[in-house]
């Protein structure tokens, strides 16, 4: 079935009940919309879509902060058969000319957040670019761009019909970029429906469940984590806003039963509630069953001082690319709190092996890049067949992480293969640096990086983000690393900030690139 045509039934089924909720606390601001009325703006987008030449197989980027316009113009691209292409928002003006000549698309939907950047660069724009509209207020809209309430408010809401396949192409998501330019990967309605199944099948929503939306909807993880609950109907609540307070206001007034998490807001709000800034009482939380965190390894640290706090939550931690439609081809299980730290077993429909660069499988225990296949595996890199025959090898995907296998059967993930620190001829994997680092009480926020030594090659770096109101020197990391191997203790540290992505992963590029000319240095 189509995701489209799942909007379609929950109209259906559910038309006058709220499917969106949009808070920004900021601005003491609060719409919904119905099931129906989601539906109806879909069928609406697509319409005037398609009056402007829009036609199956086409590409439409999509630029715009998360908010309750977001979905239904998603549904309404994907409704004409061309491709949504979502962009990261983070993105500057010279990477979204970059990516959209890649995708070479014929409309461009925008916020208000991007007149800028998108001033910027259009004049470099293809000619095959000819429709841009404007998400925003009146008064800031650019001349070049039609008001997006205007042209919706035109159109009757009825569904284009137009005959799409579940094998065609339904979207293009640029890579983050963490480790070089972004790359266009190809997904399937397919890909799509699929994400849908795997989502529900591992964490059981039922119609009752709320969802709570944090991440940008423009990756795969924040939506593809939404689709569990869009797949039987349920409400979900997208929060502007990562304030620790931010979001307990919300779980406790929406009464919100599933919420996905990235690490450093896990980590805020549990600091907020150690500090006395945050108490609980204030909240209704009784009806929150999950959390669940994604999009980079989790600390194990971090969960044992989370299930202190909420010991009824159940938890999970979910493995995934936007090579794989997102989150779930590997996840722990919420019936696995016993292995924290794993990001677990195979997903729904998903298989796995741990290989050696020629593609054999290492023994059991041993490291070696973790690979995938399922039918969430994207189709390839749009327009890129070079990066695409590197990836996909007869049906597997490779995900670039090492990671290895324990007796129990439970998948650890190592590091990145390109973050391995060579060092002595030793191999430092940072992530269990990092892991090791985040259980020092002071320590908020962590990332260990390789940087250049002549006489090592590489040295392991750590970079420290103490916690507001503690005070950490040197001295004392290098007594509590002396529990880790000598060879892995960091032998340079620096107090700094930790950049992060909008999907929470460390952005270790900014960092060597930042750092990369320090050579202070000590023995430890």
């Amino acid at each position: 079935m189509l995701i489209t045509e799942i909007l379609d039934r929950n109209a259906r089924m559910y038309g006058s009940e709220i499917a969106l909720v949009e808070r920004e606390p900021e601005l003491n601001k609060r719409v919904e919309i119905t099931w129906q009325e989601f539906n109806n703006q879909a069928n609406q987008v697509s319409q005037a879509l398609l009056a402007r030449g829009i036609k199956k197989g086409d590409r439409v980027v999509h630029l715009m902060m998360n908010c309750i316009e977001w979905l239904p113009i998603y549904f309404g691209i994907l409704r004409t058969g061309a491709l949504a292409v979502p962009l990261n928002f983070r993105f500057v003006a010279k990477t979204i000319k970059r990516c959209i000549q890649t995708a070479k698309p014929r409309a461009l939907i925008f916020g208000e957040e991007f007149i800028e950047r998108i001033n910027a660069v259009k004049d470099d724009f293809d000619e095959t670019l000819n429709t841009c509209i404007f998400v925003g207020p009146e008064k800031r809209r650019p001349d070049y761009a039609e008001p997006y309430l205007s042209i919706k408010a035109a159109y009757e809401p009825i569904d284009p019909d137009i005959d799409i396949n579940i094998i065609d192409d339904a979207a293009l998501y640029f890579t983050s970029g963490t480790t070089g330019t972004p790359k266009a990967t190809l997904l399937t309605h397919r890909n799509l429906e699929f994400a849908c199944f795997v989502e529900n099948r591992h964490h059981y929503q039922t119609h009752d469940d709320n969802f709570l939306c944090l991440p940008p909807l423009y990756h795969t993880g924040a939506k593809m984590h939404w689709f569990g609950n869009f797949m039987v109907g349920a409400k979900a609540v997208i929060l502007k806003g990562i304030e620790p307070r931010w979001i307990m206001e919300a779980i406790s007034e929406e009464k919100i039963t599933v919420v996905w998490l990235l690490v450093p807001w896990a980590l805020d709000i549990l600091f907020a509630i150690e500090s006395g800034e945050m108490k609980l009482t204030d909240y209704n939380l009784d009806q929150w069953r999950l959390m669940h965190i994604g999009a980079q390894p989790v600390p194990p640290s971090l969960i044992k001082e989370w299930l202190k706090i909420f010991p009824n939550h159940q938890y999970d931690t979910n493995y995934g690319l936007t090579e794989s439609t997102g989150p779930g081809c590997i996840h722990l299980g919420m019936e696995n709190i016993h292995k924290v730290g794993a990001i677990g077993v195979p997903g729904f429909d998903w298989e796995f092996k741990i290989v050696d660069n020629a593609l054999k499988q290492v023994e059991q225990g041993q490291p070696g890049e973790l690979i995938i296949k399922g039918p969430g595996v994207m189709k390839a890199y749009y327009n890129n067949p070079v990066a695409t025959n590197e990836t996909l090898k007869d049906g597997w995907l490779l995900t670039g992480d090492v990671a290895r296998l324990d007796s129990d059967g439970f998948i650890w993930l190592v590091d990145r293969k390109k973050d391995v620190i060579i060092t002595g001829g030793e191999n430092i994997y940072p992530v269990e640096i990092e892991d090791f680092l985040q259980g020092h009480p002071k320590i908020q926020d962590v990332a260990v990086i390789g940087l250049p030594s002549l006489r090592l090659g590489e040295i392991a770096t750590a970079i420290i983000k103490i916690k507001s109101g503690q005070n950490l020197d040197k001295q004392q990391v290098i007594s509590f690393c002396e529990d880790l191997s000598r060879y892995k203790r960091p032998r340079k540290i620096i107090f700094g900030d930790i950049p992060r992505n909008p999907t929470g992963k460390i952005e270790k590029p900014k960092l060597r690139k930042q750092y990369g000319g320090r050579t202070e240095s000590f023995s430890i």
